[in-house]
């Protein structure tokens, strides 16, 4: 999907789309999910702290031995859980050619089932 959206670029570039002269990059979203392992992770005690449109890191976890495909979520140095793992493997694969992604939360729902208290949106930078 991410070589998809690559060659799409691609083409539009080479039929002459401008871009404004102050854009040094461009994000495409290519993920919007729940946080998987909130509840085992800092979450709860960072609750308070969280809000939507809050940066997160994303880290390759290529050695974790539950998923080869592991992509951990981080939120201003605390591990918050995980890309779910039906979701991860565009974004790990892209991580791991050297392809930069970004994350965000893009809301926090105080609710009973952690697959519903955060979800993020996850965005290559071309």
């Amino acid at each position: 999907m991410l070589s998809m959206l690559r060659s799409l670029l691609a083409l539009c570039c080479s039929a002459c789309l401008v871009l404004p002269a102050q854009a040094e990059s461009i994000k495409v979203l290519v993920q919007s999910s729940p946080l998987a392992g909130f509840q085992f992770y800092a979450g709860r005690d960072l609750w308070d702290e969280m809000k939507a449109g809050d940066a997160l890191v994303l880290a390759r976890e290529p050695e974790n031995a539950h998923d080869a495909h592991a992509v951990r979520v981080e939120w201003r140095g605390r591990k918050l859980g995980y890309l779910p793992r039906a979701e991860n493997r565009a974004v790990a694969s892209e991580m791991d050619r050297g392809g930069k992604v970004t994350a965000r939360i893009t809301r926090l729902n105080r609710h009973l089932d952690p697959w519903k208290r955060i979800r993020i949106e996850v965005y290559v930078v071309l």
